[in-house]
């Protein structure tokens, strides 16, 4: 296996047993990467060649450290994925970040960090987002995602910690919603953009990138400008074949309708209703 598709060092994926983990792991391992996998849960499939898997809390600092020794990148794709209170993301979502950071610090590695959509969900459908636009965040699982974006410029300014930020949009099999013809990221084009995130030689004396994780979709107007073309990527996948079976499904409410964060911010929403104790 060339450079061009396998890097030098081994590089560590957490959140290895969940969807997207998973998918990363064939991906990666048929492409011939030395991977270090892990999560809280066991891995339940069959581990590619090259890989080996140890089950390790975000919590545990001292075990993420010992994960991260001699790679060169780290895909931190695990915590909590999905919007939940406050006292159940802070653990693996905050001080989890911050231990992956460190191991990334500790061993130079470069890390390429699962953000989300959700870092921006309570901008409107109607405005159009560079990758400078202002975090929105819709939730406390968005926010923080937004909280990893600062945590990695912490580490970009302080230690020279190489970031390169995954906004992605709702990736799954295939579109299933009107939103999703819009945000929609393909398996396939994810998988090119971590590989292209960790291939890359440089982000560029900016030191930390982000990128608009979706596919080509014609209906994706609301996010433009990004740091695709420094790390060489350009999605080859689209929702539109979808377009004629999805484009009436909506949730029919209008809250969830007017924000590009869509379900996640009608949860709890209470903005112009009576307080209740």
């Amino acid at each position: 296996m060339t450079a061009e598709t396998a890097p030098s060092k081994p590089v560590l994926l957490t959140g290895a047993s969940g969807a997207l983990g998973r998918v990363l792991t064939r991906a990666l391992g048929d492409q011939g990467w030395t991977l270090r996998l892990t999560d809280r849960v066991p891995f339940p499939d069959p581990l590619p060649e090259g890989a080996r898997f140890q089950v390790a809390d975000l919590e545990d600092g001292p075990a993420i450290l010992r994960l991260a020794e001699g790679c060169g990148t780290i895909l931190h794709f695990g915590g909590i994925s999905v919007e939940h209170p406050f006292e159940t993301v802070i653990g693996p979502n905050i001080r989890g970040l911050y231990h992956v950071y460190e191991a990334a610090r500790r061993e130079a590695a470069r890390m390429v960090f699962a953000s989300s959509n959700h870092t921006i969900g309570f901008h409107e459908r109607s405005a159009v987002l560079d990758d400078d636009c202002r975090h929105a965040p819709d939730g406390f699982y968005g926010l923080s995602k937004a909280y990893g974006e600062l945590m990695g410029g912490l580490y970009r300014d302080k230690h020279g910690v190489e970031s390169v930020f995954l906004r992605i949009g709702s990736c799954f099999p295939e579109p299933t919603d009107a939103r999703m013809l819009a945000t929609w990221l393909s398996y396939a084009d994810m998988t090119r953009l971590v590989m292209r995130a960790t291939l890359a030689p440089s982000l560029g004396a900016a030191g930390t990138v982000v990128i608009w994780g979706a596919s080509n979709n014609s209906r994706m107007t609301w996010w433009r400008r990004d740091g695709r073309a420094v790390i060489g990527w350009a999605p080859q996948d689209s929702a539109d074949a979808h377009a004629a079976a999805l484009e009436g499904k909506t949730s029919g409410n209008a809250i969830v309708e007017r924000y590009q964060g869509g379900g996640f911010t009608g949860i709890d929403y209470s903005r112009g209703k009576t307080p209740t104790r």
